[in-house]
């Protein structure tokens, strides 16, 4: 019953990041447009976005995980072997072998044990969710090192313009006092 707990808890976690994450992206695609630092805002605001996925399709496949733990749970009659575990093909010799369940949550997993103390993964959640899971978190992170590194450049560009250093666009001083 803990595991129901702690998924349950997940759920409004991942949804509080989601909505944060999506409110952050917007404001920074808001600030680009005003703003002079419309590189690392953009950029900022994507690794918002990819963070907020992120966070819907792991809450997606805690969902699925929480029903998988709901039904396994369940008992009663026709309860023996697991529900979740007799949706896999193939491995219907294992079926009257199973005796639990683990729950894996990195990556999403619902594994069915065996009286061996063998297991393998039910199916209940997945593969790719946990796929998609990871790669819009490391993607995220990836835009968010990128809008840094941008915002720091423009930071830069802008400071040496204002220091009067040379302005790219428009030449040197000596090219704008000819005309």
């Amino acid at each position: 019953m803990p595991v129901i707990l702690f998924l349950l808890l997940l759920l409004p976690v991942c949804a509080g990041l989601a909505f944060g994450l999506t409110g952050y992206g917007i404001g920074a695609l808001a600030r680009s447009r005003r703003s002079s630092r419309r590189t690392g805002s953009l950029l900022g605001a994507l690794a918002a976005f990819c963070g907020a996925a992120s966070a819907v399709v792991y809450a997606w496949g805690g969902l699925l995980l929480a029903g998988a733990v709901v039904e396994a749970e369940d008992g009663g009659t026709s309860s023996s072997p697991l529900l979740p575990c007799r949706d896999v093909t193939g491995r219907e010799e294992q079926l009257q072998q199973v005796v639990g369940y683990s729950v894996g949550f990195v990556p999403l997993r619902f594994d069915c044990e065996l009286t061996d103390g063998g297991s393998y993964d039910s199916g209940a959640v997945p593969g790719a969710v946990s796929a998609h899971a990871a790669t819009l978190a490391l993607s995220g992170a990836a835009l968010a090192v990128a809008a840094r590194y941008a915002a720091e450049r423009e930071a830069r560009s802008r400071s040496r313009t204002e220091a009067g250093g040379p302005d790219r666009d428009a030449g040197s001083d000596g090219d704008r006092n000819r005309s």
